[in-house]
């Protein structure tokens, strides 16, 4: 693919009327050709390209990412009313995957309420996919190929170091956040202006992420953080390193903007089952709603999914990077306030 170069800006006056986009020409350009790349990288690797539904009778348990829902007003066959937006394809994926799809990837647009702001939108775009019989080594060289290959089009290059996430906050904060107490990992954040009642463990942990780490890596420079908590293992496989259980689960940062999270995909259905219910009892515990568990998911793997690695990648948030913008408004067509 050849390089990229900046277009035509808008008419005259355009961008300042309240009709108008919030993105620019070239950023509406740059998606396009990002969405091409994507598209010849996975073709040359054959690895298929899907469509999944985005309204589903299940949702996303995940006490930390609240998802919208709708009323059908048609006939159901008995089946339920209330159906939920996506808030990514892994699920129908995975099903696919354990119907012998084979490695396969979607770029589409997904859903996440409450989430808007300078780096958030209710609705984006995000490119998964899987490769059956992967671990998550050389998943992680293929997500740091394509985020080099689009830095190509417009020129840039990017280091790369990989690094544990035990090392990580050893090393910048002075704790391990594998065995330290809450005091110890509460105290390291000392300073950053929250309200932090009924914080846990792990949404400390997450805090010095957003607010001591990531800030700290260089622009130019693609950190891939690993070895996560078992705590925070979501989807991914749990094995033991040097004592401690851990998260076969890796997060991607191109500068201080985390793009991709990766897994050694769970295969165990009554595991995966076990976390969901956890979830559920976490929203509950919070006074939440709980979206209803993914019984075709679970189903699935109790069929047999294959061993497999899988990786979801923000597409605008590679945009927000490429183009050097912290705005996501800067690369959608029309952000939350103008839909």
């Amino acid at each position: 693919m050849s390089r990229w170069r900046p277009g035509p800006t808008w008419t005259d006056g355009v961008a300042d009327l309240a009709w108008a986009p919030s993105g620019s020409r070239d950023a509406l350009r740059l998606r396009a050709w990002v969405n091409r790349l994507v598209r010849e990288f996975f073709f040359a690797r054959d690895v298929l390209e899907v469509e999944t539904p985005i309204l589903s009778r299940a949702g996303n348990t995940d006490a930390n990412i609240a998802s919208f829902s709708l009323d059908f007003s048609g006939r159901t066959d008995g089946a339920p009313r209330t159906r939920w937006l996506r808030t990514s394809p892994e699920f129908p994926l995975k099903r696919l995957l354990a119907a012998g799809v084979g490695d396969c990837f979607e770029l589409g647009r997904v859903f996440r309420d409450g989430e808007a702001g300078g780096r958030h939108n209710p609705e984006f775009t995000m490119l998964e996919w899987y490769r059956v019989g992967w671990t998550l080594e050389p998943l992680i060289d293929e997500t740091v190929a394509l985020v080099q290959a689009a830095l190509s089009m417009i020129g840039r290059e990017a280091t790369v170091s990989r690094i544990r996430f035990r090392d990580l906050y050893s090393q910048a904060l002075g704790f391990d956040p594998m065995t330290a107490g809450l005091d110890a990992v509460r105290n390291a954040a000392a300073g950053i202006a929250i309200d932090g009642e009924g914080l846990s463990r792990d949404d400390w942990l997450d805090l010095l992420m957003t607010h001591r780490l990531q800030p700290a890596f260089a622009r130019d420079h693609i950190t891939v953080v690993h070895d996560y908590p078992a705590s925070q293992s979501a989807l991914a496989r749990v094995v033991e390193r040097d004592g401690v259980p851990v998260a076969e689960r890796f997060e991607l940062y191109l500068g201080p903007l985390e793009l991709a999270n990766g897994y050694h995909e769970l295969t165990d259905a009554v595991e995966q089952r076990t976390r969901f219910e956890r979830d559920v009892d976490v929203r509950h515990a919070r006074g939440d709603a709980a979206p209803p568990i993914d019984e075709g998911l679970l189903a699935a793997l109790g069929q047999g999914m294959p061993a497999c690695a899988g990786v979801a990648l923000g597409v605008d948030r590679l945009l927000m990077a490429m183009l050097d913008t912290p705005r996501i408004a800067d690369v959608l067509a029309f952000d939350f306030v103008r839909a």
